[in-house]
Protein backbone atom coordinates (compact mmCIF):
# COMPACT_ATOMS: atom_id res chain seq x y z
CA UNK A 1 0.00 0.00 0.00
CA UNK A 2 1.20 3.30 -0.93
CA UNK A 3 1.39 6.62 0.95
CA UNK A 4 -1.40 8.04 -0.53
CA UNK A 5 -3.46 4.70 0.45
CA UNK A 6 -2.98 4.74 3.73
CA UNK A 7 -3.87 8.43 3.92
CA UNK A 8 -6.47 7.53 2.41
CA UNK A 9 -7.13 4.65 4.41
CA UNK A 10 -6.80 6.82 7.38
CA UNK A 11 -8.91 9.48 6.80
CA UNK A 12 -11.64 6.92 5.82
CA UNK A 13 -12.01 5.59 9.29
CA UNK A 14 -11.82 9.02 10.93
CA UNK A 15 -9.04 10.54 11.07
CA UNK A 16 -7.54 13.95 10.27
CA UNK A 17 -4.10 13.84 8.33
CA UNK A 18 -1.40 15.88 8.08
CA UNK A 19 0.75 15.41 5.61
CA UNK A 20 3.05 16.88 2.68
CA UNK A 21 1.77 15.75 -0.46
CA UNK A 22 4.32 15.75 -3.91
CA UNK A 23 4.02 16.55 -7.13
CA UNK A 24 3.52 20.08 -9.07
CA UNK A 25 -0.06 19.32 -10.49
CA UNK A 26 -1.79 21.36 -8.19
CA UNK A 27 0.46 24.50 -8.56
CA UNK A 28 0.16 27.23 -7.08
CA UNK A 29 -2.56 25.89 -4.67
CA UNK A 30 -0.64 23.47 -3.11
CA UNK A 31 3.08 23.33 -3.68
CA UNK A 32 5.37 19.56 -3.49
CA UNK A 33 5.84 19.73 0.24
CA UNK A 34 3.63 21.96 1.48
CA UNK A 35 2.21 20.90 4.69
CA UNK A 36 -1.48 19.96 4.56
CA UNK A 37 -4.25 18.96 6.58
CA UNK A 38 -7.18 16.44 5.65
CA UNK A 39 -10.50 15.66 7.43
CA UNK A 40 -13.18 12.90 6.93
CA UNK A 41 -15.88 14.98 4.60
CA UNK A 42 -19.32 14.90 4.33
CA UNK A 43 -19.33 14.13 0.14
CA UNK A 44 -22.85 15.63 -0.14
CA UNK A 45 -21.77 18.86 0.96
CA UNK A 46 -18.93 19.28 -1.61
CA UNK A 47 -18.72 22.35 -3.82
CA UNK A 48 -16.75 22.50 -6.99
CA UNK A 49 -13.19 24.27 -6.27
CA UNK A 50 -13.18 22.13 -3.22
CA UNK A 51 -9.25 20.19 -2.65
CA UNK A 52 -10.16 16.44 -1.97
CA UNK A 53 -9.09 12.91 -1.25
CA UNK A 54 -10.38 11.08 -3.79
CA UNK A 55 -9.81 7.78 -5.41
CA UNK A 56 -9.97 7.73 -9.26
CA UNK A 57 -9.54 4.88 -11.39
CA UNK A 58 -7.87 2.48 -8.73
CA UNK A 59 -5.92 6.25 -7.71
CA UNK A 60 -5.84 8.16 -4.99
CA UNK A 61 -5.98 11.90 -5.62
CA UNK A 62 -5.49 15.45 -3.62
CA UNK A 63 -7.23 17.39 -6.54
CA UNK A 64 -9.98 19.72 -7.31
CA UNK A 65 -13.59 18.78 -7.43
CA UNK A 66 -14.05 20.55 -10.98
CA UNK A 67 -18.02 19.20 -11.37
CA UNK A 68 -20.85 17.39 -9.60
CA UNK A 69 -23.85 15.03 -10.77
CA UNK A 70 -25.98 14.87 -7.89
CA UNK A 71 -28.43 12.80 -9.91
CA UNK A 72 -25.93 9.90 -10.13
CA UNK A 73 -23.99 10.66 -6.83
CA UNK A 74 -20.37 10.92 -8.42
CA UNK A 75 -17.86 14.27 -8.72
CA UNK A 76 -15.40 14.68 -11.17
CA UNK A 77 -11.66 15.48 -10.00
CA UNK A 78 -8.93 17.25 -12.02
CA UNK A 79 -5.84 18.90 -11.11
CA UNK A 80 -5.14 22.35 -11.08
CA UNK A 81 -3.70 22.23 -14.98
CA UNK A 82 -6.66 21.57 -16.59
CA UNK A 83 -5.98 17.57 -16.67
CA UNK A 84 -9.53 15.38 -15.40
CA UNK A 85 -8.88 12.68 -13.80
CA UNK A 86 -12.28 11.45 -14.14
CA UNK A 87 -14.97 10.65 -12.13
CA UNK A 88 -16.03 8.99 -9.22
CA UNK A 89 -18.38 7.88 -6.87
CA UNK A 90 -18.64 10.04 -3.51
CA UNK A 91 -18.44 6.73 -1.48
CA UNK A 92 -14.98 7.07 -2.76
CA UNK A 93 -13.97 10.44 -1.58
CA UNK A 94 -13.09 10.06 1.59
CA UNK A 95 -11.65 13.61 2.88
CA UNK A 96 -11.71 17.26 2.16
CA UNK A 97 -8.11 19.75 2.61
CA UNK A 98 -8.64 21.87 5.77
CA UNK A 99 -5.65 23.67 5.74
CA UNK A 100 -2.69 24.32 3.22
CA UNK A 101 0.49 25.96 4.73
CA UNK A 102 -1.41 26.25 8.27
CA UNK A 103 -3.96 28.80 6.20
CA UNK A 104 -7.22 27.26 6.36
CA UNK A 105 -9.49 27.34 2.85
CA UNK A 106 -12.76 29.14 3.26
CA UNK A 107 -15.64 27.06 4.10
CA UNK A 108 -14.34 23.11 3.60
CA UNK A 109 -14.53 22.96 8.06
CA UNK A 110 -18.11 23.50 7.51
CA UNK A 111 -18.13 20.30 5.26
CA UNK A 112 -16.18 18.13 7.66
CA UNK A 113 -17.61 14.98 9.51
CA UNK A 114 -18.36 15.51 13.32
CA UNK A 115 -17.79 12.37 14.84
CA UNK A 116 -16.65 10.82 18.16
CA UNK A 117 -12.91 10.10 17.82
CA UNK A 118 -11.52 7.19 19.11
CA UNK A 119 -9.41 7.55 22.21
CA UNK A 120 -6.66 5.01 21.07
CA UNK A 121 -6.36 7.30 17.83
CA UNK A 122 -3.24 9.45 18.05
CA UNK A 123 -4.50 11.85 14.90
CA UNK A 124 -6.15 15.01 15.17
CA UNK A 125 -9.99 14.84 15.06
CA UNK A 126 -12.36 17.42 14.31
CA UNK A 127 -13.88 18.82 17.10
CA UNK A 128 -17.62 20.03 16.17
CA UNK A 129 -17.01 23.57 17.03
CA UNK A 130 -14.60 24.22 14.14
Amino acid sequence: MGKMEMIAARVAEGATVDFRPSGSSMVPLIRSGDPVTVAPVDPARLEVGDIVLARVAGTVYLHLVSALDPARGRVQISNNRGRINGWTGRERVFGICVAVRGDHRPGAMAKVVAYEPNPQASDRAPSRDQ
